[in-house]
């Protein structure tokens, strides 16, 4: 990819960072696009593979990482690094986490926590791209769930 690709940031305000994810990343599998899914620790990585095929009893989100072999096959890479084995045009960042390689991307889903400390660094990477010329929507969690749409993070 050349072009900057559009960012959508996810503010969690319900539900933890798994279950939002997985809802997002069902979303993603029903229109057979491939993702990279970026977290910033391995103790973390193990615990959302492990949530992921646990989540739902009636769905499936097949998803691997490196560990597990067949990464080019995986529809969902998890990982800590900044590799892209199965040729994920979607990237989602969690923990907070930049990315170098974003134009590489078709689109992007920044996923933070909603306290203080979390939307103030969200914030920062939101100016940051703005001035790299990224399209950016704001979408935040409300109480009972859906994701609401905001302009920029001043209309919160």
């Amino acid at each position: 990819m050349s072009a900057a690709p559009d960012i959508a940031f996810y503010q969690l305000a319900k539900w933890p960072l798994e279950q939002a994810l997985a809802k997002l990343l069902e979303r993603i599998l029903n229109q057979s696009l491939r993702v990279v899914v970026r977290v910033a620790s391995d103790h973390y990585l193990s615990a959302l593979n492990q949530s992921l095929w646990t989540y739902d009893a009636k769905s499936f989100l097949p998803h691997g990482s490196a560990s597990d072999g067949d990464v080019e096959q995986q529809p969902i890479y998890l990982t800590t690094g900044s590799e892209v084995p199965n040729g994920a045009t979607i990237l989602i960042l969690t923990g907070n986490l930049d990315a170098a390689d974003i134009n590489s991307f078709a689109r992007c889903l920044d996923i933070f926590d909603g306290n203080d400390e979390a939307v103030t660094k969200a914030r920062k990477r939101w100016v940051l791209r703005s001035a790299a010329g990224h399209s950016q929507t704001l979408w935040r969690q409300a109480p009972d769930g859906r994701w609401t749409k905001h302009l920029n993070f001043e209309s919160l």
